[in-house]
């Protein structure tokens, strides 16, 4: 696992049973495939219950078509895991229908949230019983 990339940074808050993405730029597959592995290990710690990751697309671009079919095995992975609710936060069109190809290949649209703005985002996670963490070393502040 590396401690940094260009393309995405994770950051996993146990207590909260949350883990949050940032996401950036134009993604290949290889990007898709190192984003998966390292995702499914930054939640390993929250595996044992139910929880919800934020992502924030805020900086993506969009992706190459077979990204699709990746990411869309990664949402099944995570839905197979206890993952509840997966809130993207997406400011832009561009990459809307991409997002939402995903979602149909991993059949996890019903678990899957679009939101412009965090505050709505996290709104919406609360209201569902989850605790957003507001210490300025978050990767979102």
């Amino acid at each position: 696992m590396s401690p940094w990339s260009f393309e995405f940074s994770f950051e996993c808050d146990t207590k909260n049973r949350m883990l949050y993405s940032k996401i950036y730029g134009i993604w290949k597959i290889e990007t898709a495939h190192a984003y998966a592995e390292e995702l499914k290990a930054e939640a390993t710690p929250l595996l044992e219950q139910p929880w919800s990751k934020i992502v924030d697309l805020s900086n993506w671009k969009t992706v190459h078509p077979e990204v699709i079919e990746v990411i869309g095995e990664l949402n099944q992975w995570c839905r197979d895991n206890k993952m509840e609710w997966t809130v993207y936060i997406i400011n832009q069109q561009i990459g809307y229908s991409q997002l939402m190809k995903m979602f149909d290949s991993g059949k996890y649209r019903d678990i899957s949230k679009t939101f412009r703005t965090m505050k709505e985002g996290e709104d919406f996670l609360i209201g569902h019983g989850y605790n957003i963490r507001k210490d300025s070393s978050s990767i979102f502040k």
